[in-house]
């Protein structure tokens, strides 16, 4: 199976803009809260990562400066 001219385009989109996906194991417990919790905000999941993950590397850049 050949992938589609528009994947292929979002897959160098993609890369070229550094865009990366990752997978994490978690419990169902607490993604399904995360969910429910994004949503309740109004806000993207991927988004609401984003952010938390960036305010945590500040935080350790900030107590661990190199």
């Amino acid at each position: 199976m050949t992938a589609s001219k528009q994947t292929l385009r979002n897959q160098r989109y993609q890369d070229k803009a550094g865009w990366v996906s990752k997978s994490y194991k978690l419990k169902k417990e607490t993604v399904r809260q995360f969910a429910n919790a994004c949503e309740k905000e109004g806000v993207s999941q991927a988004g609401q990562l984003s952010k938390m993950m960036k305010e945590y590397i500040k935080h350790v850049n900030e107590e661990h400066p190199e």
